[in-house]
């Protein structure tokens, strides 16, 4: 069983940045995909950002390219999402989630995190 732990939230002016991070407690095997994902309160939760582990294959939102960067680093079995230009329609709990399988989007990912929030005013 893969736990998750995320961490890098915060509160943060519109223009600025965050990078949240994803630290898994086991190897992940390179076949796996890891995302983020978010959920503001009331709204269903939507991926945001994926990441196969093998060969760093990405994909993103729309509402997010060209402000966010997924990566990943295999060798500490950890994934950032580097958030810039943020606005105030960001602001959501971020969580972390892996698969065994490339999947896009990432809601039915079988791994998740608790959360961190990020917040943007």
């Amino acid at each position: 069983h893969v736990q998750l732990v995320e961490s890098g939230g915060g509160s943060v002016q519109a223009g600025g940045s965050l990078r949240l991070s994803c630290a898994a407690s086991a190897y992940i095997d390179s076949t796996y995909c890891m995302a983020w994902l978010r959920q503001v309160t009331g709204k269903d939760r939507e991926g945001v950002a994926g990441i196969t582990l093998g060969d760093g294959t990405t994909q993103y939102a729309d509402f997010v390219k060209g402000r966010f960067t997924i990566s990943r680093d295999n060798a500490k079995a950890t994934a950032y999402l580097q958030m810039d230009s943020l606005k105030p329609e960001d602001t959501a709990m971020y969580y972390c989630a892996a698969h065994g399988v490339p999947e896009w989007p990432p809601q039915l990912f079988t791994y998740k995190g608790q959360g961190t929030q990020a917040t943007v005013s």
